[in-house]
């Protein structure tokens, strides 16, 4: 279930663009603006309601969400912001959701990376769940590219990136980030 909506986006590597040593500008950064775990105030926000993606084509999008990456499709209903566009729901787990729109008509174009823009979600899953769904992925000759032995990268139907975490939520390569 390769995406057929044209280029796949590709993911970065040490041989792409310019690559400056930032260590020293990331130390004042985290001195700056982290809080220690301790004194650190509670997040006005509650959670993740969902991020919303747009779909070419919603059968497409929900057999290759539901079908391939087992994510239980849990609501379809009309966009309320554009009339006759199908906004619709997947559980990925923890009370969150991933959304899409499709905007018939509309004539968007293609993926594209921008400022500002999606660059990918990463979604966490459980590392047998996460080999399992890997080679599900290569099965259905979507590529892959494969960092570490945690983060699996992908692109969706429509050219959304994606990456496949077996870190547990909260955790990033063995460092707490929550």
């Amino acid at each position: 279930m390769a995406s057929d909506a044209g280029p796949v986006p590709t993911f970065g590597s040490s041989h792409d663009g310019d690559h400056p040593d930032r260590v020293d500008e990331w130390e004042r950064l985290r001195d700056r603006f982290i809080t220690p775990p301790d004194q650190r105030p509670a997040s006005s926000a509650r959670g993740q309601h969902h991020q919303a993606l747009i779909s070419s084509d919603v059968v497409r999008t929900i057999e290759f969400y539901q079908g391939l990456l087992e994510f239980p499709l849990t609501e379809l209903f009309e966009n309320r912001d554009y009339d006759g566009s199908t906004h619709f729901f997947f559980d990925i787990g923890n009370g969150n959701a991933l959304a899409f729109f499709d905007f018939p008509g509309l004539g968007l174009e293609e993926y594209a990376e921008v400022l500002g823009g999606h660059h990918h979600l990463a979604i966490s899953v459980e590392p047998d769940n996460w080999d399992r769904l890997k080679a599900k992925l290569e099965g259905a000759g979507v590529d892959t590219f494969l960092v570490g032995e945690t983060s699996l990268y992908f692109a969706g139907p429509d050219g959304e990136r994606l990456e496949l975490i077996n870190d547990p939520l909260g955790e990033m390569y063995g460092q707490k980030v929550l």
